[in-house]
């Protein structure tokens, strides 16, 4: 009798630990029961970048997608394991990155400039493409067109409609007596080919007359700004990456020499070129990062129609102007976004 008493007390103090450990541990169960740990780990997601030279416009676009993607709840080291390589304004590094990247099977490849875009495009059908700080997307057969990308690829055009326009008339409003314009590019470069023909076209109907040089190389730009020397009024700098990967050459020259000195984006007029109609391109990129956030959240690019910038503002270097012996007065300064003061 007495051990039979003993074995109920023995078994109503477990079922009482029993009870206090369940409490004690109600902290670390989910609502079902379910431990916490149980949970399914949140993806990360691979997010490949492709850079095609280091310079501030190309910079900002990067910097601006990167951004997006940090607003939108991505951050690299925590749910994106994010892959930046630069190509150095090699062709081949080029390609063999764009391959990397696609053999890396990213969740998402960004394209910066055109020949990068197109080697991420001609490597895959089947991740999403992103490009930015494209000239002619259509033209440089990355898209079927620019309401219906098709495919798996989209974007962002850095291209104005009045980008250009707008640059060559201000040659006329700035420097009246100009006559010919002296313009450096890489013929090499799809994008600067479609900047030099329509900037050659403003500049016949505005009466100007356009004088060429073309560099293979970075290393040729302060050569070919030399050349230009005594054959031209203004230098015209269009977005070419190669050119402005070494502007400081141009710019070198242009204040040597007084000549000033117009461009195609407004970063380099931050670094010393004289004008430009330009846009933002930390804008533009964080534009193209918010297309990511929508592909990654199941959105198929070609259900996103290529975009471009909304804006174009007027930016003036008045330390360049001083430099490339140009008179500013408070009218022609109207309007403008002074930088170099």
């Amino acid at each position: 009798m007495k051990k039979r008493f003993m074995a109920a007390v023995c078994g109503a103090m477990l079922m009482l630990s029993a009870c206090g450990s369940g409490g004690s541990g109600s902290s670390e169960t989910s609502g079902n029961g379910n431990s916490d740990s149980s949970k399914e780990p949140e993806k990360i997601v691979k997010v490949g970048i492709i850079q095609l030279v280091e310079h501030p416009s190309l910079d900002g676009a990067r910097e601006g997608f990167i951004a997006a993607l940090k607003d939108a709840g991505y951050e690299d080291g925590k749910n994106m394991k994010l892959d930046y390589q630069n190509a150095q304004g090699d062709m081949n590094n080029n390609m063999s990155i764009a391959q990397n990247l696609v053999s890396d099977q990213n969740d998402v490849i960004l394209a910066i400039a055109t020949a990068s875009a197109q080697a991420v495009v001609n490597s895959t059908k089947d991740i999403p493409i992103l490009f930015t700080a494209i000239t002619d997307p259509v033209g440089a057969k990355l898209v079927e067109s620019l309401e219906n990308p098709g495919g798996n690829v989209t974007g962002t055009s850095d291209t104005h409609p009045d980008a250009i326009k707008n640059t060559i008339n201000a040659i006329k409003k700035f420097i009246p007596d100009a006559k010919k314009v002296g313009i450096i590019y890489n013929s090499g470069e799809p994008n600067s080919v479609v900047n030099v023909e329509n900037a050659k076209k403003v500049i016949a109907e505005v009466g100007l007359e356009a004088v060429e040089t073309s560099v293979s190389t970075s290393s040729e730009v302060k050569q070919a700004a030399e050349s230009l020397v005594g054959r031209a009024d203004v230098f015209y700098i269009p977005k070419d990456n190669t050119v402005v990967s070494a502007l400081e050459s141009v710019i070198t020259v242009a204040n040597d020499k007084k000549i000033p000195m117009f461009v195609g984006e407004g970063d380099s007029v931050k670094r010393g070129a004289f004008a430009s109609y330009g846009l933002d391109y930390h804008d533009l990129g964080y534009s193209t990062g918010k297309m990511a956030v929508e592909i990654l959240k199941g959105k198929k690019p070609n259900e996103i129609p290529v975009g471009f910038p909304e804006n174009l503002e007027l930016v003036i270097n008045k330390k360049a102007a001083e430099l490339q012996g140009i008179t500013l007065s408070e009218e022609l300064l109207k309007d403008a976004k002074i930088v170099g003061e």
